[in-house]
């Protein structure tokens, strides 16, 4: 995986609830990532799992590129121990492939966000990364958006979706103490395609129907024109921008809030929004990508992305609603049945055993 913690996001998170999730139950797991910022350490144990931290000079394309051909002589170091190949994101997919032709062991490929989606609408990427999909034993999405623009790359005969999964014993309902104004948390980082920029110019529209405070969780290029913009519209001071919070630290501040807004111009499946229906609240979310394969009337609300009058209206809308605690219950119910980090440890021991077995029976 190009990153791991510290650094923050979906793919992170995904990444260390499965290596840790099987790290649990006994497995020895290695992984190779990007050393991505100064001061990491090149090899350490991170709950159980063997952190192996390669060269990756910036991040832009170019520092990608060279991280992964950096990849390539550590990976095929620690190829000849391995049972298994697992590459998370279509970027750390060529190192596996250069060990493969060595030790033939199954190669895992799993797609994440939007990333993706973006270098699939070019040519030239799609031939590219239907090359690297072709060449996956099994291959896996992290929404049935991504799956679905991978098939129609490479029509693979073993891909599947699996949403990135919660540790739903972590996030979990706490109680609320009330603060007289409705609180809205915005876990989103502060990039362009996260959308929040919409989410502030809702602010004054909200605040004509509403009294609500927001914060937003997360840091980007985009923080300074975000400021600027809230005190353009003279909402500073019901809009906190709190910057980068340990993931350790998220469950705590989505107890404390009363909805969740995904603001996304392009989402996979955000495990931001999935973590704020474990912890029980509400979620108001864009209308695409993965988001509407796991929020809809019955635990939130949709609105169309990058349109703050529809936002407004969809959020005033939903917390209006006389059954509005209900439906942070309804949220939590799903997240256990479906998205529980043990499910999606269960389906990947299921997937790793049977293209092993395979293996030992060709």
């Amino acid at each position: 995986c190009p990153y791991y913690m510290p650094e923050v996001g979906g793919l992170e998170s995904h990444v260390r609830d499965l290596a840790e999730g099987l790290a649990r139950r006994d497995h020895e797991v290695t992984l190779l990532t990007g050393r991505s910022r100064p001061g990491l350490k090149k090899r350490e144990t991170i709950g159980g799992v063997q952190v192996r931290r390669v060269w990756m000079p910036r991040r832009t394309p170019a520092g990608w590129i060279a991280h992964i051909g950096a990849t390539i002589p550590a990976h095929a170091r620690l190829s000849g121990e391995t049972d298994i190949y697992h590459a998370h994101t279509f970027a750390c997919v060529l190192p596996a492939l250069i060990s493969r032709k060595r030790h033939r062991h199954p190669l895992v490929v799993t797609l994440h966000t939007s990333h993706f989606l973006m270098r699939a609408k070019q040519k030239r990427w799609r031939r590219i990364m239907g090359r690297l999909i072709r060449e996956a034993d099994h291959v896996l999405a992290t929404s049935e958006e991504i799956k679905d623009v991978a098939l129609e790359m490479f029509p693979h005969p073993r891909a599947e979706a699996i949403t990135n999964p919660v540790d739903t014993n972590r996030f979990a309902p706490t109680p609320r103490e009330p603060s007289g104004r409705i609180r809205i948390i915005v876990p989103r980082r502060l990039y362009p395609k996260n959308g929040v920029e919409y989410f502030v110019r809702s602010m004054p529209l909200l605040l004509r129907e509403l009294d609500i405070e927001a914060r937003v969780v997360g840091d980007g290029p985009e923080r300074e024109k975000l400021v600027e913009l809230a005190r353009e519209l003279g909402v500073e001071e019901r809009v906190e921008f709190m910057g980068t919070c340990a993931h350790d630290e998220m469950p705590a501040l989505l107890g404390s809030s009363d909805l969740a807004v995904i603001p996304s111009l392009m989402e996979a499946t955000s495990i931001a929004a999935l973590e704020a229906m474990s912890c029980g609240l509400p979620v108001a979310a864009s209308a695409v990508g993965g988001l509407p394969e796991i929020i809809d009337d019955e635990v939130g609300t949709l609105f169309e992305a990058g349109n703050p009058e529809a936002m407004s209206r969809s959020i005033t809308a939903l917390l209006g609603r006389p059954d509005f605690s209900e439906l942070g219950k309804e949220g939590r119910r799903r997240v256990v049945e479906h998205w529980s980090l043990d499910q999606m440890v269960d389906r990947h021991e299921e997937i790793y055993r049977e293209l092993l077995a395979e293996r030992l029976r060709g």
